[in-house]
């Protein structure tokens, strides 16, 4: 039986549908049924006879690209072999398999993963004589993951290394070269990397004209979703495909785009009619997720950004709840409503996993993560490891932990393994020195006989070091915030900028971790609440069917719950402070917002902490974030804590003036 377009789509998408030839640029706002609307454009093109092989459909996401290919199968009954649907990196790669010789390659080459290509760049390195500790040169994944960008985004890797990552310019000399060399590597061993799939493919088109002519004959109809994600090389390939019929459809969302930092390019989008013109624009805006007073919030949100699209979301369902502001005491206070909230809905028969708070960075989620521990609330974190158990703020702890007991042997080898000319063996050597003292004072007071000089010297800045910190009165508030940041400031931030390629984030988490530890007058305190949160983590595992999600709104693009919360909701936090000075960056943290509060069904709760205790400014207020109060009022419903919940607060201990 045909398809029945007009019965199974809304007019936004039938228009889409049945009239996209040329070029077209989609607007598909959140929930609006995009994938819906690209399924049943295939589907359309093969039952109007256009080959399967003349159709080139690209998602960003395996997943994706399977699930279309299922729903196309079963729209049509039955399965249409030889059509192009895959992410740009498997195209790349089928692609390539067949013109590699071109480009130097053997038609069999192999493709690198993560741990591979990062080997590879060790092993240039190595070539270098580059000794990763010892002259303070990043690792070699940060130097994988700067070069990697540098290619995505089409800029100066010089000016990468030196601009956005603040290495000096002899560092910058050396990762030209690493990177030539890396390049001579895989060619020399028949090897491509992910990167090469998306670079290689488009320098075929772009050397190759015969090439070019014969894949934009093949490809007349192409298909691209989540247009607003793409980066410099991944626009290039698209437009250098395109045919003379100019049948590119390109689907997305500028309001969604959200991931600058992995070298996605809002302009690519916002430009599209430049580069194609005469395209035609259509809107699919009805909403079928969020209630109309969730949307209305969104629509007003996204209105203060100035480089955008004009679109808005238009509600299916009916009525239902204002989203509500919580202004809460500090985010102590933050962690205990959000937890009762959750207790709350629970008991009214409402399953964990349709509930997700949602935050800006991780970090905003350490006393949330203790607080639903200390509940037997089950939780999830998506894609990352929860905040205690993130390697540097183990590190942190790892100090910590032995200045409460000098006798933890995990703790002293994953301190003495950061340090230059400390590997495996001379940690055990020392370890086996710890073992003979009867206190740290003893043990750091005497002269361990290492025979390395590399190794002593690194043991010497440890001593000194704990020598500092052992003469710390750690029962006084704020000693325990003062002995982190000396750690930090004696090599660790060093440490953490050439191990980790997001390091500035990871920063960002440390200077949270001052704040948290600051609140503490008892080291043995601290670390039972750390390990409580570490021991849920491994023991509540029954039943991740059912659980409340925490994740980061980046994480948590595409995905949508029926009652979400937000903390951290902010100023200075959300948006970002670094933001406020550029435009460019501001306006991506209201999308990042915007997308937060798409993702709610039915009700939506923003929390923000109106006390902020900080190591370096000491007590700071503040209200709620510049993207809540530059919308209208009747936008949301502030609610007073004291109102909010509904058992005694353990942390009103004082009278407390709110900002409404």
């Amino acid at each position: 039986m045909p398809i029945n377009y007009k019965q199974e789509l809304n007019p936004e998408q039938l228009a889409v549908v049945t009239s996209g030839d040329g070029p077209c640029l989609v607007l598909a706002g959140a929930g609006s049924g995009k994938t819906r609307t690209l399924v049943y454009r295939v589907a359309y093109l093969l039952e109007r006879g256009i080959q399967a092989e003349n159709i080139l459909l690209v998602t960003f996401t395996n997943k994706a690209a399977t699930e279309m290919k299922e729903r196309v199968k079963h729209l049509l009954g039955f399965n249409p072999d030889g059509l192009f649907a895959g992410t740009f990196h498997s195209i790349g790669n089928l692609l390539l398999r067949r013109y590699a010789d071109k480009l130097g390659y053997n038609r069999s080459f192999n493709i690198l993963d993560q741990e591979d290509s990062v080997n590879m760049v060790k092993s240039c390195m190595a070539d270098m004589a580059l000794n990763v500790k010892g002259q303070n040169f990043p690792k070699a994944n940060v130097v994988h993951s700067i070069i990697s960008y540098a290619r995505n985004c089409n800029e100066d890797l010089t000016e990468v290394v030196t601009g956005r990552y603040g290495y000096p310019g002899f560092v910058a000399e050396n990762f030209d070269r690493i990177a030539k060399g890396y390049d001579a590597k895989k060619k020399q061993a028949n090897v491509m990397d992910f990167d090469d799939l998306l670079f290689n493919w488009l320098k075929l088109l772009e050397d190759f004209p015969e090439i070019r002519k014969h894949l934009s004959d093949q490809f007349k109809y192409i298909l691209v979703d989540e247009y607003q994600d793409t980066n410099y090389i991944q626009a290039a390939v698209i437009k250098n495909l395109v045919n003379a019929d100019n049948n590119i459809l390109v689907v997305g969302d500028d309001s969604q785009s959200i991931y600058s930092f992995r070298a996605a390019d809002v302009a690519n989008i916002l430009h599209f009619p430049k580069q194609f013109p005469g395209a035609q624009m259509y809107r699919i805006e009805k909403n079928y997720r969020s209630t109309p007073e969730i949307l209305s919030l969104a629509n007003e949100v996204i209105e203060h950004n100035q480089d955008k699209f004009e679109k808005l979301l238009q509600p299916v369902r009916i009525n239902g709840k204002l989203p509500a502001l919580i202004p809460a005491r500090d985010v102590y206070q933050q962690a205990h409503l959000v937890s009762n909230k959750i207790i709350e809905l629970q008991d009214k028969a409402v399953d964990y996993r349709n509930i997700a708070v949602l935050f800006r960075s991780t970090f905003h989620s350490a006393e949330i993560q203790l607080e639903l521990a200390k509940r037997n609330i089950p939780f999830i974190l998506r894609g990352g490891k929860r905040y205690f158990e993130q390697a540097h703020v183990k590190d942190m702890i790892s100090h910590l932990k032995i200045m409460a007991n000098f006798k933890d042997e995990l703790s002293w080898k994953r301190v003495l393994r950061m340090y230059d000319g400390i590997g495996a063996t001379s940690a055990d050597n020392i370890w086996q020195f710890v073992l003979k003292y009867p206190s740290l004072i003893d043990l750091i007071n005497d002269d361990v006989a290492i025979k390395s000089a590399r190794a002593k010297n690194s043991w010497q800045r440890v001593a000194a070091m704990f020598q500092f910190l052992t003469s710390l009165d750690v029962t006084q508030k704020g000693v325990l915030a003062e002995a982190v940041i000396h750690v930090m400031e004696h090599g660790y931030k060093d440490y953490l900028k050439n191990t980790f390629d997001n390091y500035k984030d990871r920063l960002d988490d440390l200077h949270q971790f001052v704040d948290f530890v600051m609140t503490y007058d008892n080291l043995e305190n601290l670390l039972a609440d750390v390990m409580l949160s570490e021991n849920f983590a491994k023991d509540n595992t029954k039943d991740k069917d059912n659980a409340v999600i925490l994740s980061t709104i980046h994480q948590a693009k595409g995905l949508e719950w029926k009652y979400v919360m937000m903390i951290g909701v902010r100023n200075g936090d959300f948006p970002h402070h670094k933001s406020l000075d550029d435009m460019k960056q501001l306006e991506e943290e209201r999308r990042l917002f915007y997308v937060a509060v798409t993702r709610a069904k039915d009700e939506l709760y923003m929390f923000y902490p109106i006390r902020k205790n900080t190591f370096q400014y000491g007590e700071m207020t503040g209200g709620p974030s510049m993207f809540i109060t530059e919308v209208n009022e009747n936008k949301y419903t502030t609610t007073r804590a004291n109102n909010f919940i509904e058992e005694d607060d353990p942390w009103d201990r004082e009278e407390t003036v709110y900002y409404d």
